[in-house]
């Protein structure tokens, strides 16, 4: 059956009826998955049911996913199951060994798994993607998924280029800016890039890191390193609910307290904010 419901899923023509793929832009979704190779051991990471609907609503068989925050390898396992190849940036050297250990036999046959140690925002890891790429004969991906820190709420590594050890949030969001100018040329025009990110309190105020990342990645919409201009257009906003976070599990009445006390509201939300490249 050649007649897809889009030109850059396999979605059958009748894939819309399918109720487990969601299509409104509020996510109330159970516990993670902690099946196969997933398990909750790694603090930054997040559940597979962002990167299953993702890759399931945009892309095909084959193509290649790009994860810039590989963490534990999230990405990686659903890309697996789902029959994508995954490159996979990770800043932390240790880490990234012990992922590559726990995935060794995530890819099929007909697909490849990637890990490469670096940091995202540097041209010489966008120089080895793009090796990646050209080794297993492609030269893009046909989405990009990025899980960046939540700033300095967990220090992640004393690496400089870490994320989480910004000194201030406008530092934060600027270096993360590039990060995603360094790494979009590598997305196929009219794919999609989708950032997964919560906001966070600081000296009593909210801090809202999902909106400022969202118009940081709205303002870099020109090439510097390649000679074609492109933008990247917002098609969605999604607000996913938090279920048994786990710096909260088990304190929720502690929490509760403190909010009402204190004057603010839990963070039971985080968003997923999803661009399209257009030239």
């Amino acid at each position: 059956n050649n007649a897809y419901l889009n030109a850059i899923s396999d979605l059958p023509a009748d894939g819309w009826k399918d109720p487990s793929l969601l299509a409104d832009s509020l996510w109330i979704l159970g516990n993670r998955d902690n099946s196969g190779a997933h398990d909750g051991h790694y603090h930054g990471n997040f559940i597979p049911q962002i990167p299953n609907q993702l890759m399931r609503r945009f892309t095909r068989a084959g193509d290649v996913v790009l994860d810039t925050f590989l963490g534990s390898g999230t990405t990686m396992i659903e890309a697996k199951r789902l029959g994508r190849s995954c490159i996979g940036v990770e800043l932390s050297r240790q880490v990234a060994r012990e992922t590559k250990k726990r995935l060794s036999d995530q890819a099929a046959a007909d697909t490849f798994a990637h890990i490469i140690i670096g940091d995202c925002a540097a041209p010489a890891t966008r120089e080895k993607i793009a090796a990646a790429l050209k080794k297993h004969g492609k030269h893009e991906v046909g989405l990009v998924v990025m899980h960046p820190p939540y700033h300095d709420i967990v220090p992640f590594s004393d690496h400089p280029s870490d994320l989480s050890r910004a000194p201030t949030v406008e530092s934060f969001v600027h270096r993360f800016g590039d990060a995603v100018e360094n790494i979009v040329e590598l997305l196929a025009d009219k794919h999609h890039l989708a950032i997964v990110i919560g906001d966070k309190y600081s000296a009593g105020e909210w801090a809202p890191l999902g909106f400022h990342l969202m118009n940081e990645t709205l303002s870099r919409g020109a090439s510097r390193h390649g000679k074609t201009a492109y933008r990247l257009g917002l098609k969605s906003v999604i607000v996913k609910n938090m279920a048994n976070n786990r710096a909260k599990r088990g304190q929720e009445n502690l929490w509760r307290y403190r909010a009402i006390k204190g004057g603010f509201y839990v963070f039971r939300h985080e968003y997923i904010f999803l661009f399209q490249k257009k030239r």
